[in-house]
């Protein structure tokens, strides 16, 4: 059975809806993977919303989700309290933490619907909503391999890596390369050698089938953005150029991105990549596009 990837939120930040924003989108971070009836739901981001519109209208329904959450910055969980999903009494959706200990993305997702913020306070939800742990970084969930793993993010971040039959997808946002690399000061020509990358993030990406990489800025926005916890375009296709993935996809646009610039954001890394002699393929993602593996 082949998987499959739904984008329903690409930007980062805070939602953009605009006319400029049509093509690429403006809703906050939510992908979909699919392995076969297993269905995992990365970030919670303003995208959820369409989500869960679209579970409903699936026949059959999906009754069991696995939500995984990089981390609880507002523009990674905004989206729950409006997932229509978790107010069905047939569904159960389970919530993972990095480990049995901690809890802490069960109580940010309960906390921000509490009557100072929400009219629907967590308690009233009708789905059956359960904690997990990827057991330390990894665990076997319907059949799929998931990899948790830590990214250099203000606050602390996760990303994921799902394999099943062969096929590896990895959703790493929220992530500054460049610092974890030792590359501070951006190549503003973009001519440069392939970049550095951190061997552990090498490994977990190596011949991925796709690559969902934080992709937030240009050069020359990174250069005045350092530590803020993205990463530059270039950046990220170098990553997955030394990863040997076949695909990736640029991700977490800028909210001051117009799709014009992400256009052009798109050209400038395939460049890249063909400059290198990599077969690399490089596109932007975009809300509504789903890809099959």
């Amino acid at each position: 059975m082949p998987a499959f990837v739904n984008f329903w939120g690409t930007r980062g930040s805070i939602p953009t809806p605009a006319s400029w924003t049509r093509v690429y989108g403006g809703n906050t971070p939510c992908v979909e993977i699919r392995f076969d009836e297993a269905v995992f739901i990365c970030d919670a981001g303003s995208g959820i919303r369409e989500l869960g519109k679209d579970l409903a209208r699936r026949d059959p329904v999906p009754k069991t989700l696995h939500l995984l959450i990089t981390h609880s910055h507002w523009d990674h969980i905004q989206g729950f309290p409006f997932f229509a999903p978790s107010y069905a009494k047939d569904t159960k959706i389970f919530i993972y933490g990095r480990k049995a200990t901690e809890d802490t993305t069960f109580r940010v997702l309960s906390g921000q619907m509490s009557s100072q913020f929400f009219p629907v306070s967590f308690s009233e939800l009708g789905a059956s909503i359960v904690t997990d742990h990827l057991h330390n970084g990894c665990q076997e969930i319907e059949g799929v391999k998931v990899r948790s793993f830590e990214h250099n993010h203000p606050g602390g971040c996760l990303g994921f890596s799902f394999e099943k039959n062969g096929c590896k997808i990895v959703y790493s946002t929220d992530n500054e390369l460049e610092i974890q690399s030792g590359d501070q000061f951006p190549d503003l020509e973009n001519t440069g050698p392939l970049r550095n990358a951190p061997e552990p993030l090498l490994e977990i990406m190596k011949r991925a089938d796709l690559l969902i990489l934080d992709a937030q800025y240009d050069d020359k926005q990174y250069a005045q953005r350092q530590k803020w916890g993205h990463s530059s375009c270039f950046s990220a296709t170098d990553l997955a150029i030394r990863a040997h993935a076949k695909n990736l996809a640029l991700f977490h646009h800028d909210p001051e991105s117009t799709d014009r610039a992400i256009d052009e954001i798109v050209e400038a890394c395939r460049h890249r990549a063909a400059r290198h002699g990599s077969p690399l393929k490089i596109f932007a993602a975009r809300e509504g596009v789903e890809l099959k593996f």
